[in-house]
């Protein structure tokens, strides 16, 4: 899919509701909001962020580049780490659930495809920083997952899982018939593993886990670092199209090899260049 005329943002995004782009009131009380949502479960939705105009090419987009998606059926645990056992049977690490979904890579969407035009957009990564307050702040120097779209189909979801990057920006495109439900277990690991409360999501008897129905146009910000999570098998022949944009507190931060060779079906060479880099103490 080609784009001679490059869009403009205020084509994309909805500057009247959200005026992400204008210092004042308007954009304080927007941020107020999202700064309460995120603290009060570390998740954020902005529902009809996009405009309708902004659905249609981003549907399109996400349709002619769908060949390109990378499809992997596996097992994972929500680490994306290997069995280990020596560890107990229960123990999270070594609980597998089957994974069936679709990622398309970053390098398949140009410069002045929708998606992209959204994410240079100079008011966009500002607002994102703002409403995380973050200090450090930085877009993901991953090649192949800066920003993504997921692609599920029928009866695909994403078992538990934690993200790689801090925080995940996600913007919802087209949603399946049935299914892909999101779910979430608040901050479950913001001070530590906490293996004893993960486990007991996977055991389907934690009292943590909250529900979400992401809709076409609505943008989330997730700390899906901290926060176990899934999406619901899905139902029908529509597929379900999620833009992720992804940041981390650290720069030039990219995924490890085993991760990226399992999401995206490649490695690159900065993807070997920067195994073991990361500062967190986290086992993923």
């Amino acid at each position: 899919m080609t784009y001679n005329t490059p869009y403009r943002p205020e084509d994309l995004i909805n500057l009247v509701d959200f005026p992400i782009h204008q210092n004042g009131p308007e954009r304080d009380a927007l941020i107020s909001e999202v700064h309460a949502q995120l603290a009060a479960d570390g998740c954020a939705v902005l529902k009809r962020f996009l405009t309708e105009r902004a659905i249609t090419l981003l549907t399109e987009e996400a349709d002619s580049v769908a060949s390109c998606a990378h499809r992997s059926f596996n097992r994972t645990n929500p680490y994306f780490t290997v069995d280990d056992p020596l560890l107990d049977a229960a123990d999270p690490r070594r609980r597998f659930y089957d994974r069936s979904n679709a990622f398309i890579p970053a390098d398949n969407f140009i410069p002045t495809g929708p998606l992209r035009v959204i994410q240079d957009f100079s008011a966009f990564d500002p607002f994102i920083q703002t409403c995380l307050q973050q200090k450090n702040f930085y877009r993901y120097a991953d090649p192949l997952a800066d920003v993504i779209v997921n692609m599920a189909e029928e009866g695909e979801g994403f078992p538990w899982h934690f993200d790689t990057n801090n925080f995940t920006i996600t913007l919802a495109i087209q949603s399946a018939e049935e299914g892909g439900l999101f779910e979430y277990a608040p901050n479950i690991r913001a001070e530590g593993e906490n293996f004893p409360a993960v486990r007991a999501v996977l055991d389907g008897t934690s009292d943590l886990v909250c529900s979400l129905v992401l809709e076409p146009g609505d943008l989330q910000i997730f700390k899906g670092r901290y926060s176990l999570h899934r999406v619901t098998a899905l139902r029908g022949a529509t597929p379900r199209y999620v833009a992720i944009f992804s940041y981390v507190e650290q720069p030039d931060m990219v995924g490890a090899p085993e991760r990226t060779k399992q999401l995206y079906g490649r490695v690159l060479p900065i993807h070997l260049k920067r195994a073991g880099l990361r500062d967190d103490s986290f086992i993923d």
